[in-house]
Formats: structure tokens, C-alpha cells, sequence
């Protein structure tokens, strides 16, 4: 087959044909060779994984390895073809589109590697989260995240260090000695950070909080759910996921709402003024034996006859219920709510609203 042999641009059809043939293959059948990569890898977790499971294995390393791939395909069918000579292309160690592209794919080589390593690191922690869980202890749940940040930061830096070093000849021992001396400039850069990391071991140290708990940090309300290298996600009343930096934990009063034993009903109701100083009294003292005769409640209940207001006469409420569960303190500060109106009703006294009385002077003609 002569038209095989023959020449376009330095290259025969046949080098062509064999490119084209391989990055073909690669895309069509990637899916099979990355699951198959991906089954032989898994038999270094086979023994620890049972709780996660190979599927769930299989799809966190699918991306990284269909990339993988692909990019070694290219490469290797890449080595078929050759630049035309009459473009003059500098050899790949001088600079010039030959040094780019190799250099190009020894950095997307890099990176696939990379974030490969860092899925297996993810996997991994969904082991020892799964095993974690099943203790009592809440510090392990806090400790497994948080380890698996670590290493992924520590990839990502050997990662950065060897693009450096083997693509772009820098000479790593002589880098470090400069950040030895730059030093004092980094850490001022990062001073942000190395706050929130110092924060972070603060909270691991002196457990302030455990992942589940609800907390209250500043304005925000919410439930523990991780506890990062740089900061803390809480899942909020309203389902929204803030992000709190761990700096802020450690530098703010913070409120551990898990720990409480009890919740706080504290309002006031206000009552017209042609209330009475007997009927006053008494709403009082029977809203006081309500408080103080229920099942949930504890006996620091407090009933006061406290403010005059613009429009109301204002009696303090407060009381503790036994419970940290929000829908039982709910349906308890509802039924004490309608036997405070049973009893402000029985005594004959009706409660006021924002208003205003006008009074007008009649002059007499003289």
C-alpha cells in the first residue's frame, strides 16, 4: 500500500493513521482500561474497604484515570510524528515549541498522578470516617478529616516541587534555602492561614466542640459537620452550609448549644392600663404557679410585673424547659403561651397593642 508511505509535513500517512488509531482507541475504550487499572488498584483496600466498597472506589478514581489515560495515549502516539525540518524547530532542551509540548505533558503527567493520589486519599477517609463513626468517642470523626487535608496539602506540595525540579530544572535544595531566608516574607503572606492552622489544633487540643454538636459562633447558629485544615462547616437551621474560619472559633465567644441541658423561654406580655393592681397580681402569681407546676419546666421560673411601657403594662416571662430537643421545647412554650391567655382572660384583663389616646380640651365661649 504505497499511499501509506507516502510523506505530508515530515510524517508518513501510516505515522498519522497510527496517532489518530490511538487517540481513537483511548476515547472509546478509556472507560474499560481505567476500570481495570482501577480494580487492580483497589486490591491494596480490598482487605480494609469492605465498609465503602469497590463501586464507590471505582467512581472516585474514574475521572483521574480516564485522564491518565488519555494523556499517556497522546503521548506515546505523539513519539510517531516528528515536526517538518523545514520549520527549524529548536531540539526539546532548548526553548521552543519542542520543549513546550514535552514539558506540557510531563505537567499534565504530574497532575494526573497527583489528583489521582489525592481520590485514593479521599477514599481512604471515607474508610476510617465509616470506623470512626461506630466509636464513642467524637475526637476520631474530627481527626479523620482533618488528616486527610493534611495529606492532600502535603501532595499538592511535593507535587508543586516536582514540576519545579524535573520539569523546569529548578534545583529544589537551593529553592528551600531561599525560603529559609524569605522566610519571615512567607510566613507574613500567610499569616491568615498559619492563623486558621493554629486555630485548628487549638480545637482538636482543647475541644471546645465535636462534630454533630450545634454551636453558636458570632451570628451564626449551626451544626458541626466538619472540622477542615483552614476552617470549620456548620449546617445552619436553614439548611445552609456556612463556612466559619477556625481562627474566628478560637478568637470568639462561642456557644456550645449540645451542652446545655435545658432551653430558655424568655418574652414579655403586655397587659392594657385599665388593668387593675388586684387583677395585676393575680395573673402574676397564677402565671408564676402555671410555671412553676409544670411537668417540663424547672423551679427557676421568674414572673414579674416588670416595665411600664408607652401602651402596655409589661410582665416578664422566664422559664427553663428539660429538653434540647427544638420541637418538644416548641410544643411545650405553646401550651404554657395558651394557659397564660386562659389565665390574663379568667381575670377579666385584656392584652394591649401599639397605640395612642387623644384627649380633647372643649373651651366654653365666654
Amino acid at each position: 500500500m504505497e499511499w501509506l508511505s507516502r510523506v505530508y509535513f515530515g510524517n508518513t500517512v501510516e505515522d498519522y493513521a497510527w496517532f489518530v488509531g490511538m487517540v481513537l482507541l483511548a476515547l472509546i475504550f478509556r472507560k474499560f482500561i481505567s476500570r481495570y487499572i482501577s480494580h487492580i488498584i483497589y486490591l491494596l483496600f480490598k482487605k480494609s474497604s469492605y465498609e465503602v466498597g469497590r463501586d464507590q472506589f471505582d467512581e472516585m478514581l474514574r475521572k483521574p484515570l480516564n485522564f491518565l489515560v488519555l494523556i499517556c495515549t497522546l503521548y506515546v502516539g505523539s513519539n510517531h510524528l516528528e515536526f517538518p525540518v523545514e520549520w527549524h524547530l529548536a531540539t526539546p532542551d532548548k526553548f521552543g515549541w519542542r520543549m513546550v509540548l514535552v514539558r506540557v505533558f510531563h505537567v499534565a503527567f504530574i497532575y494526573a498522578i497527583t489528583w489521582l493520589i489525592m481520590r485514593m486519599t479521599d477514599y481512604l477517609g471515607l474508610i476510617f470516617l465509616q470506623r470512626a463513626e461506630r466509636t464513642e468517642s467524637k475526637l476520631d470523626d474530627q481527626l479523620v478529616p482533618f488528616m486527610v487535608d493534611a495529606i492532600k496539602v502535603i501532595v499538592g506540595i511535593m507535587a508543586v516541587f516536582l514540576v519545579l525540579a524535573e520539569v523546569f530544572n529548578v534545583n529544589i535544595t537551593t529553592l528551600i534555602a531561599g525560603l529559609g531566608v524569605g522566610g519571615i516574607a512567607l510566613a507574613l503572606a500567610a499569616k491568615e492561614s498559619l492563623e486558621n492552622l493554629l486555630g485548628s489544633i487549638t480545637i482538636f487540643f482543647d475541644k471546645p466542640f465535636a462534630v454533630g454538636d450545634l454551636i453558636t459562633v458570632g451570628d451564626t447558629t449551626g451544626t458541626v459537620e466538619k472540622v477542615g485544615f483552614r476552617s470549620t462547616r456548620l449546617r445552619t437551621p436553614d439548611k445552609t452550609y456556612v463556612t466559619v474560619p477556625n481562627k474566628l472559633l478560637t478568637n470568639t465567644e462561642l456557644d456550645n448549644l449540645t451542652l446545655r441541658t435545658h432551653r430558655r423561654a424568655r418574652f414579655f406580655i403586655g397587659l392594657t392600663y385599665d388593668t387593675s393592681v388586684a387583677q395585676m397580681k393575680a395573673v402574676v402569681a397564677d402565671i408564676q404557679k402555671l410555671i412553676d407546676d409544670h411537668p417540663r419546666t424547672t423551679n427557676d421560673g421568674k414572673v414579674r410585673f416588670q416595665e411600664f411601657n408607652a401602651s402596655s403594662l409589661d410582665v416578664l416571662v422566664q422559664y427553663l424547659v428539660d429538653s434540647m430537643d427544638w420541637t418538644e421545647y416548641l410544643d411545650v412554650k405553646e401550651e404554657i403561651n395558651y394557659k397564660i391567655m386562659e389565665i390574663v382572660e379568667k381575670h377579666g384583663c385584656s392584652f394591649a397593642f401599639p397605640s395612642t389616646s387623644v384627649y380633647i380640651e372643649k373651651n366654653n365661649p365666654s
